[in-house]
């Protein structure tokens, strides 16, 4: 009665709100209709301002039709009219395009009013043109008003039903109690017949027992299970003969038992006991018994499933996590510990551990040992092993199927490759193996082996498809780990190669430098030091984005290009510019190229280009987009330069700028990529004061602060590219940099001679004194000849013998071979052939033509005359 009046109430409910929203929306679409039609209303909407006319008369509508609102407005949906004035101009709350097609629309929002059943109807000219809408409707509040009305009534009826269904229950029921003490005989009789026959037809045994410890009813199934007697009924429980003494026990305690497991003869039994309580008191217990023998052995099976599905699960999950050899073996050793098998032991081919494909016959070396001891006989980590053909391991790694061997003590085979080691084996206790092969797309890799010990029972052939399984999950594993070893050296060779092995030999600054590649792979940051004419020195970090072969392939492009136009000696700005003109002609290429699948443009790249001059103590330097250099002066404070921060390279159409450094000696120019400061765990902020921490210490060199600088920020996993590059300065000193001035006049050609023949005797160069002195007499009168004031002439003493000649002007001379006729042209030919070097850069001021000579005791010192005799007659 309950479930019926509630459904009724649910039936009304649902009832009421549908007609009330019928009624609603009807109410909505008469009035919205009506207003719609009134004469008056196209009229006023043609006026200038039609709120003026339709606000009185929808507010005189509304109430006189008993709606909440009635709102005009015109095609956009702009009021002209609405209850609340202010909202009066405003755009209405709701569906507009249906009813714009001439539609009648009703609809359910959230309105100025509140929640809102409203109905939208045009307003047609005589064309059947929509000229406006109209929207009538009332608010939920308003429409459910009627329900709550309504609900005191239903209830009450609910309750009334309810009482009288409740009275007439319990009349019925006083009547069926009399009625049944009536029961007659025969009915009694067959009551008792099929509860007699359902008690001794069930599948499950029923034992009653009374206070006094007799048993006062045991079914057919509990006497087969119990092994009772027929005249077992009646008698105490300690005198049945067969009754399991645990048993009974159980049923002589009379305590509640919820499936106990009692072994009776070979079977398992689950028993339930529940005390009876006939009169308020314990007066015996009603036991239940079922025989779960088999349902024991399934769940021992399924158990077993259940714990190989488990194991194949984790191995999944937890062998494989690094793309390592040597740890994905480890990692295989140990899932199959202690669950599957005592020890195990990896066993793969040398030419896997390094990357490559294994190659034909069974030489493979133990990787990884993993077991519930550590001083077991097998053969121990590193070990190289020729496994005899008649092996199981030798066979399987040559048929790709795995082998078992139930008995170690009985397989000659086995125990022919190291016999002293085969009995150590076995009278360690170690009894059964199972020889799985790693194979991966038909491939071989290795062997994996699973011994037994403390189980006395062999491995089975389910066993062995489960090492099958496991060890094939785990080769795809291994395989990528291999592949990925190979790929990953290639790599790793090929920025190794393309990057500086030793650093060339200057003297304007002590460097020292450190790359590191990131886990996953290479990339394609890089660094270089430039040796320059005049003793200067070029520094370069760069950064190309990516990884792989790619990166570090257009790295080497990139650093190559560096090092041809630095032979240009162009300022920075220009060698970035050129550089970025390159990158972007690599794009267009690749770009270009339909058949280039792969994408191989460059992504993106940064560089930083800085010039130093241990002359002038001065260092220009400029960057595209790359991270701007830390400057450590030699008071240890540290500072990072202000650069002008360039686009990266490859944007184009923007320029790059300079900036201009007066360094004190000893001062650290750091030079680094994104990889040393950049990491998960902090931002680019925190690196770099974590950086400038590691660097303020002037004491030491830059050996010392790259070692500090690394232990400091270097990640255990790097996942970026690490390149570090830390110079300290030097100077070129008074006592090894002679200048002059020049007057511009050709007879100082022979007192510049004079004057450098004089530094050369100083210098104890006097065995450069000829050639020296005829190359200035060339570069000279060729500036005097060719070019303009000021003219100057410096010598600079270091590795070798630098002569330079300054003057304003920005032609460059060329070297050409004169004719045999020809009276001039041979100046510049004479000076390639006196020194080892020569060439032009261009300053702010004009030009400097500098040639270079290898000092005495140097290679080449001792050429330099006998290349000028050797020059043919003229």
């Amino acid at each position: 009665m309950v479930l019926l009046a509630a459904g009724a109430l649910l039936a009304l409910v649902l009832q009421s709100r549908h007609d009330i929203d019928r009624e609603a929306r009807n109410r909505s679409v008469a009035v919205a209709e009506t207003f719609a039609h009134q004469l008056g209303l196209q009229p006023a909407l043609k006026t200038s301002d039609p709120s003026t006319v339709l606000q009185p008369l929808a507010e005189q509508t509304r109430k006189a039709a008993g709606v909440d609102f009635i709102v005009v407005m015109d095609t956009n949906g702009i009021r002209y009219s609405h209850p609340q004035p202010d909202r009066i101009g405003k755009r209405f709350v709701g569906t507009i395009e249906p009813s714009l097609q001439g539609k009648v629309h009703t609809e359910s929002v959230e309105g100025p009013l509140g929640k809102e059943i409203q109905a939208v109807v045009p307003v047609k000219d005589a064309n059947g043109e929509v000229v406006a809408l109209v929207s009538a409707g009332l608010t939920v509040e308003n429409v459910t008003g009627a329900l709550d009305r309504q609900l005191p009534v239903i209830l009450l009826a609910i309750a009334t039903g309810l009482a009288l269904a409740t009275v007439g229950t319990w009349l019925i029921s006083r009547r069926l109690r009399r009625q049944t003490h009536g029961l007659g005989t025969q009915e009694m009789t067959r009551m008792y017949e099929h509860h007699d026959a359902v008690l001794h037809a069930v599948r499950e045994g029923v034992v009653i027992t009374d206070g006094d410890g007799q048993l006062l009813l045991a079914n057919d199934e509990a006497k087969r299970l119990l092994g009772l007697p027929e005249n077992a009924e009646g008698r105490p429980i300690g005198d049945v003969p067969g009754l399991e003494r645990r048993m009974a026990d159980l049923l002589l305690s009379g305590r509640e038992a919820t499936d106990e497991v009692i072994g009776s003869g070979d079977r398992l039994l689950v028993v339930n006991q529940r005390p009876t309580h006939p009169r308020g008191r314990p007066e015996g217990a009603v036991v239940t018994i079922r025989d779960s023998t088999e349902m024991q052995i399934l769940t021992t099976r399924a158990e077993t499933a259940r714990r190989r599905l488990k194991l194949l699960y984790d191995a999944g999950g937890d062998i494989g996590t690094t793309l390592d050899v040597v740890r994905t073996a480890e990692e295989l050793a140990a899932v199959a510990v202690p669950r599957f098998a005592d020890f195990v032991t990896v066993d793969l081919a040398d030419q896997v551990i390094d990357g490559d494909e294994p190659a034909p016959g069974a030489d493979m070396r133990r990787t990884a040992i993993s077991g519930i001891r550590s001083d077991h006989p097998l053969y121990p980590v590193g070990r190289l092993i020729d496994f005899l053909p008649s092996t199981p391991q030798a066979r399987g790694y040559g048929t790709g199927r795995a082998e078992l061997v139930p008995d170690l003590s009985q397989a000659p085979g086995w125990q022919a490759q190291d016999p002293p080691r085969a009995r150590a084996i076995v009278d360690y206790g170690i009894h059964s193996l199972i020889a799985a092969p790693l194979m991966a797309r038909g491939v071989v890799l290795g062997v994996v082996n699973f011994w037994r010990s403390q189980k006395h029972e062999p491995f089975d052939e389910d066993e062995l498809s489960l090492a099958e399984e496991l060890v094939a999950r785990a080769a795809v594993s291994m395989d990528n780990a291999r592949r990925y070893t190979r790929e990953h050296a290639l790599a790793v060779t090929l920025q190794r190669s393309l990057l500086p092995r030793a650093l060339p030999e200057q003297s304007a600054m002590d460097v020292a430098h450190f790359y590191l590649p990131a886990q996953s792979g290479v990339g394609g940051d890089w660094f270089d030091v430039i040796p320059l004419p005049g003793s200067r020195v070029a520094l370069v970090v760069g950064d190309v984005v990516g990884h792989g072969l790619h990166a570090a392939a257009t790295m080497g492009r990139l650093r190559t290009a560096v090092h041809n136009f630095s032979s240009l000696d162009l300022p920075p700005d220009e060698i970035l510019a050129r550089l970025d003109d390159l990158v972007q002609r690599i794009d267009h290429d690749h770009n270009g190229d339909a058949d280039d699948a792969d994408g191989g443009g460059v992504l993106g790249a940064t560089c930083l280009y800085a010039v130093y001059d241990p002359v002038s103590q001065r260092c220009t330097m400029a960057r595209a987009g790359h991270l701007p250099p830390l400057l450590v002066a030699p008071d240890g404070s540290t500072e990072i330069v202000e650069l002008p921060a360039g686009p990266p390279l490859g944007l184009g159409g923007m320029p790059f700028e300079t900036a201009e450094l007066e360094l004190a000696e000893g001062s650290q120019l750091v030079l680094y990529t994104d990889g040393l400061v950049e990491e998960r765990t902090r931002d680019i902020g925190e690196g770099l004061e974590l950086l400038r921490a590691a660097l303020s210490h002037p004491d030491r060199d830059p050996h010392d602060s790259c070692r500090a600088v690394l232990d400091m920020m270097l990640p255990a996993r790097p996942t970026d590219d690490v390149a570090l590059l830390i110079a300290r300065t030097r100077t070129l000193g008074p006592d090894r940099v002679a200048q002059w001035d020049v007057p511009f006049e050709p007879s100082a050609v022979g007192a510049m001679r004079s004057v450098a023949a004089k530094k050369l005797d100083e210098w104890d160069l006097t065995e450069l004194g000829f050639a020296a002195e005829l190359i200035l007499s060339e570069l000279i009168t060729n500036a005097l000849r060719h070019g303009s004031e000021p003219v100057r002439v410096r010598l600079l003493r270091d590795h070798n013998l630098t002569c330079e000649v300054w003057d304003g002007s920005s032609t460059a001379p060329h070297l050409r071979y004169a004719a045999t006729t020809d009276e001039g042209g041979r100046g510049l030919f004479l000076v390639a052939q006196l020194s080892e070097h020569w060439g032009t850069r261009y300053t702010p001021d004009g030009k400097v033509i500098w040639a270079e000579l290898a000092l005495p005791g140097t290679p080449g010192g001792e050429a330099v005359l006998s290349a000028f005799l050797d020059v043919d007659p003229l």
